[in-house]
């Protein structure tokens, strides 16, 4: 398969295809090395099926020999020479060595092989296929393009395949150039899926989109470096075979010049004073570089210089011995002088040194200090990294070792940050690091191992804080008791609640949001939601660092403040994606999307979910990717995906039990229960509802309490919504919130058989924020006033139903209401979503357009949806039409 050739296999198909209805096609495929020239010509082999195929290569080594190249490509046919005519047989024969004399008429050769190659087609189809055509020997080169100007009607499909140097003149051409971003992706990921978002974004920068590199540059890194700890100013190994091809070249020059192009690819600046002025070390001067522009390995643009192809720059660097890359690092840090250019500073020292130093070691400190005032996190830990490996002092190397790991960490690299911690010493002193060793191997454990372990770490390791630093003591706890709430365990969250209290007051309402969520765990709902209430409706949360107020956006959700969780989520969200903090990011988005599930906003969620999910896994976040696919299940079961909610939940299912991810697994079997409680059986949803595991049951009953309850009645057995129904009503009456009110006066509707009871709930609702709730409160409604024969009152409850199900994508939810409606004497209309114009995109081609319509661009877009600016903008010109527009002015009018 062929990434990103679209373009260029159709129109060497359309070759192959002339060949086959008996018209000749010549094609010279032009590239530089690695860009897909032999791959291209493979694909016309698989594509050749019923076509005789010859193939010829050019080898360097034989370039001098005559006919070489001919001779490989028509020695399967040498039999046929005797059926052309004598004088262009004895010329063949003679070329090939194969007769008495060299051949005097190189034209007569030519023709020759002209004939044996139309012999060779027959009334069929030949592809002759020339790979690396710019090794051929001349001898060969004027034969074939004498035959390559004079095919007609032979049914001959020529193709040549060179490097840029090899241009015949006359023939048609296609020249190669890279992939475009969207198919270096897709190539990278196939060959290299392990790479960390940061080195996978590196190497798509220095391969230029050529395959080959893109293959093959991974193969060059360690393992470490796989795993993101790349030097920023480092440039990475060029593969062999397409480093050989450029250092050929860069070897032609003078040593002077071959000099100044090490300095040039050890630089990042393309400042051409700088470059000379540090190539002045090593006797260059501007002459040099002109020699280089002239062998076409640089451009020159005023005060800019950089290579032609990024491959060059590996190339180059890699041309000098280690002892001359040293000097060049020290020779471009002795003039980047000034604060801008301070970190460049900072890493051309650390990579000229290879002892350990105080001094280099205290400027990229510092340099990973200027990254935490850019939110530069990935750029942080890598700074701090080295510092520690320059740092003489074994305390000192471990704080700075804790400070790299929690910025990995905060990165989202969980894999390298545990790493990094392990280096660290166990008799560490200094508090904040400490605690920061104590998070980012709990990190390491929550994502990776269970939730419950990385909550007996946290514990532990607050103990060790404690004496040393009571307040970050306490933030750990309330970590720990975060862990107790996503791992199901009431005992575990109970103990970090307890030395929380423990402590000195350290004055944060996160405190009492995690003993309020350690009370909620343990069914002490009177406390819980006071406790809860005091961080969530605090009106001053400015001092919250992204932790703290994504600890707030999680703790909306158990108090049925769901928009205002939504809203905290989305800030945290935003603030993650824009100061790359990947380790806190996959939290953020699900709870951002849990919200809006709760909301009924499954179409965006799913979207959203699918998109994330992966992205999230590569990142070595298996956990936090497990529950945002248990999310993915209820998502897709409430829009009406019965295949692919069943297919999410057994995802989750594999994995849960293993890892302890209790939450997970409710959520994936309360989306299930839910599920069949839409397709009309409730006695499977209540068998599935009362399936989830009790340690589970606190966090999320309050979310499918009303499900149980309902399928509880709906299967005549009463008696089992008694206990979800008595808990609700506890809770709703605690929170106070009208959707939670609306939801209970609905429940109690449904267990007392009472209209008065539905006819209230349906007038809360109104004020609430959960339009699938009043939804399903309508149904259920529609459907009693039909069993009292009401038909008029119910076909308008069923009618706003179904009005509301379409809207959403509710399917199922949707049959059932137009069921009813038939039931009662009405025509409903078909399925439709008449209120939602976007409903006619893709669920990818959503996401962009929303964005596109609050005036992001393109590149915003991208970054958003970690897609490429060219995919957005692909994803707009596929939208554009479907919505019957034609620019991004129209866009506002249609989303809102």
């Amino acid at each position: 398969m062929l990434y990103g050739r679209a373009v260029e296999q159709s129109q060497v198909d359309r070759l192959l295809e002339d060949a086959r209805s008996g018209h000749s096609g010549v094609l010279v495929v032009r590239g530089q090395p690695g860009m897909g020239k032999s791959a291209l010509l493979g694909h016309m082999t698989e594509r050749a099926a019923g076509v005789r195929v010859l193939r010829g290569v050019g080898i360097e080594s034989e370039a001098e020999l005559p006919y070489a190249a001919l001779h490989l490509l028509l020695r399967a046919e040498l039999d046929r020479i005797d059926a052309l005519p004598a004088a262009q047989s004895a010329a063949l024969q003679g070329a090939l060595g194969l007769g008495a004399a060299a051949p005097e008429n190189r034209y007569l050769v030519g023709l020759a092989v002209l004939s044996l190659l139309a012999e060779v087609a027959g009334e069929g189809a030949l592809l002759c296929l020339i790979d690396d055509a710019q090794w051929l020997d001349q001898a060969s080169i004027d034969a074939l393009v004498f035959v390559a100007r004079r095919l007609d009607a032979e049914g001959v499909a020529l193709v040549f395949a060179g490097r840029e140097e090899f241009r015949p003149q006359g023939l048609p051409e296609l020249w190669l150039d890279g992939v475009d971003r969207d198919a270096a992706v897709a190539l990278l990921a196939k060959g290299a899926a392990d790479l960390a978002p940061s080195v996978r974004d590196r190497i798509l920068d220095e391969a230029g989109g050529n395959p080959l590199a893109l293959m093959e540059l991974p193969s060059a890194l360690t393992a470490e470096e796989r795993a993101g700890q790349l030097n920023p100013f480092a440039t990475i190994p060029v593969a062999s075979r397409v480093q050989e091809a450029f250092q050929r070249q860069i070897r032609a020059l003078p040593c002077t010049a071959q000099s100044l192009l090490a300095v040039l690819a050890a630089d990042d600046t393309g400042d051409l004073g700088i470059v000379l002025r540090a190539a002045e070390s090593f006797s260059a001067r501007l002459v040099d570089l002109e020699a280089a522009e002239q062998a076409r390995l640089v451009t020159v643009n005023g005060s800019a210089v950089a290579f032609r192809h990024p491959l060059i720059r590996g190339a180059a660097y890699q041309n000098v011995p280690l002892t001359s890359r040293l000097a060049v690092r020290r020779a471009l840090a002795e003039v980047l002088v000034g604060g801008e250019h301070a970190d460049r500073r900072a890493w051309h020292l650390a990579a000229a040194t290879t002892t350990p130093d105080e001094e280099v070691a205290r400027e990229l400190e510092l340099a990973a200090e200027r990254a935490r005032t850019r939110s530069g996190y990935a750029a942080m830990a890598a700074a701090y990294e080295r510092a520690a490996e320059l740092t003489p002092d074994t305390a000192k190397r471990s704080i700075r070792l804790a400070a790299a790991a929690v910025a990995a960490s905060d990165a989202g690299q969980p894999t390298r940050a545990g790493a990094l911690a392990d280096r660290a010493s166990e008799e560490i002193q200094d508090p904040l690091a400490l605690a920061h060793l104590v998070q980012v191997r709990a990190h390491r454990e929550f994502e990776q191992g269970t939730p419950a372990a990385a909550g007996e770490l946290v514990i532990g390791g607050a103990e060790r804080v404690a004496p040393l630093d009571a307040e970050r003591a306490g933030y750990l706890l309330v970590e720990a008791v975060r862990c107790g709430w996503f791992a199901g365990d009431p005992e575990l969250s109970g103990r970090a609640a307890k030395r929380l209290r423990a402590l000195p007051e350290i004055g944060s309402p996160l405190v009492s949001g995690a003993l309020g969520l350690a009370a909620l765990l343990d069914g002490d709902l009177e406390n819980a939601v006071t406790l809860i209430q005091e961080l969530v409706l605090e009106p001053d949360q400015s001092a919250f660092q992204v932790p703290g107020l994504l600890f707030v956006a999680q703790l909306c959700v158990p108090i049925g403040r769901y928009g205002q969780g939504e809203a905290a989520a989305a800030r945290v969200e935003a603030e993650c994606r824009a100061h790359d903090m990947g380790g806190w990011l996959a939290i953020a988005t699900e709870t951002l999307l849990h919200a809006r599930t709760l909301l009924g906003r499954y179409r965006e969620a799913a979207a959203m979910l699918e998109e994330i999910i992966p992205m999230v896994g590569d990142l070595g976040q298996w956990n936090s990717a497990a529950t945002l696919t248990a999310l993915l299940a209820l998502a897709r079961g409430e829009l009406g995906d019965e295949e692919g909610c069943r297919a999410a939940a057994a995802a989750v299912f594999e994995q849960a039990g293993a890892r302890g991810l209790r939450m997970a697994e409710a959520i994936a079997v309360a989306g299930l229960g839910r599920l069949e409680l839409a397709l009309g059986s409730p006695e499977a949803s209540l068998g599935i509802l009362e399936s989830i595991p009790a340690e589970a049951n606190a966090p999320v009953s309050v979310f499918f309490a009303p499900d149980q309850i309902e399928a509880a009645v709906r299967a005549r057995e009463p008696e089992r919504a008694r206990e979800p129904l008595a808990y609700y009503l506890d809770w709703a009456a605690r929170v106070g919130l009208p959707s939670s009110d609306a939801v209970a006066l609905r429940c109690r509707a449904l267990v007392e058989d009472d209209e008065g009871l539905y006819d209230e709930a349906v007038r809360v609702h109104e004020q609430g924020e959960q339009p699938h709730e009043r939804a399903r409160t309508q149904l259920l409604y529609g459907e009693w006033l039909r069993r009292a024969r009401k038909r008029a009152a119910a076909r308008a409850q069923l009618r706003g139903a179904l009005e509301t199900f379409d809207r959403l994508g509710m399917a199922l939810w949707a049959e059932r209401a137009r069921a009813e409606l038939r039931a009662t004497g009405d025509v409903p209309a078909a399925p439709r979503q008449a209120d939602d114009p976007l409903s006619v995109l893709t669920a990818q081609e959503r996401q962009v357009v929303r964005l596109a319509a609050t005036g992001a661009s393109n590149r915003d877009i991208a970054a958003q949806l970690y897609l490429s600016p060219r995919t957005v903008g692909y994803h707009l010109y596929k939208a554009f039409p479907k919505l019957g527009i034609s620019s991004r002015a129209e866009l506002a009018a249609i989303t809102t």
